[in-house]
């Protein structure tokens, strides 16, 4: 069963009760997250809060005005290895840009999103030693 996340901003927050509200710097009302707390939905809401966030960051920058943003990641993992299968992640958009404006604010977040590349790229992680 993949673990999804949802995130959203501005006119596409969630009106969900079970949704929780954390303050965002680019919408006054913040940033609804959709998800269950354990480890395969926290990375998976890292992944999607990024795009999220480079969302609004990136329309800024490019002109592209943006009403509101939501972002769904999923994904799952090979229960023998616990290696994640991938996530893939939708972003749903309202805005008065032209389509291909906002296929062109897409393209850019998806090569700048910092956590995506983060994960595209490999990592190691590594338990630190209390001294």
């Amino acid at each position: 069963m993949p673990y999804e996340v949802v995130v959203g901003a501005g006119s596409l927050r969630s009106t969900s009760v079970a949704s929780q509200c954390f303050p965002h710097r680019w919408t006054p009302e913040g940033v609804t997250v959709e998800a269950e707390f354990s480890g395969a939905h926290l990375l998976h809401l890292a992944a999607a809060g990024c795009v999220l966030n480079d969302l609004f960051r990136e329309s800024a920058t490019l002109g592209v005005s943006l009403r509101g943003a939501r972002v769904t990641a999923q994904g799952d993992f090979d229960t023998t290895t616990w290696h994640s299968t991938g996530i893939t992640y939708s972003a749903d958009i309202d805005s008065d840009a032209s389509e291909n404006e906002v296929e062109e604010l897409l393209r850019r977040v998806d090569d700048v999103a910092e956590i995506p590349r983060a994960i595209r790229a490999g990592s190691s992680v590594e338990r630190q030693r209390n001294l």
